[in-house]
């Protein structure tokens, strides 16, 4: 079990609630997909993935990684129980999609990356800290079906 500060707690909470879901969700899967390329063999159906171009201006991406950001929305409402608030994803990506878990560690660090360049200097590496704190619980919590 994950135990979690009141000071953690609220960090976590003032990121959600200070994000721009429209821009940082695609731009962090969209990320994701043209530094790790191999990750681009789940997104088939999506549309056009030819080129880092194609993969920045796919609408079918775009509302994907508004998704998946909106999903971590359920992880924030529930710190204290994230491994079970994700089962059922995790079961959906293990034994339908068929997805490497590697991913989620991938994607988290491109969202990472994403929201210290729009924080800024605001992004301290207690906040750093906190928010990769966060962000392996919930990695965890999606690749336990795989275990």
């Amino acid at each position: 079990m994950v135990v979690w500060s009141e000071q953690e707690r609220s960090i976590i909470n003032s990121i959600f609630a200070s994000l721009d879901y429209d821009d940082i969700g695609p731009k962090a899967l969209c990320r994701c997909l043209i530094v790790y390329p191999w990750t681009q063999r789940y997104f088939g159906g999506f549309g056009n993935l030819y080129n880092a171009e194609a993969i920045q201006t796919n609408p079918n991406l775009a509302a994907h990684g508004i998704k998946v950001l909106h999903g971590l929305d359920r992880a924030v409402k529930n710190m204290d129980n994230i491994k079970a608030t994700y089962a059922e994803l995790s079961v959906m990506h293990s034994e339908k999609l068929h997805i490497d878990p590697d991913n989620f560690r991938l994607l988290a660090d491109c969202l990472t990356i994403v929201i210290a360049a729009k924080m800024g200097s605001a992004f301290t590496p207690e906040i750093q800290a906190t928010f990769q704190k966060f962000l392996a619980v919930v990695v965890s919590a999606l690749g336990k079906q795989y275990h």
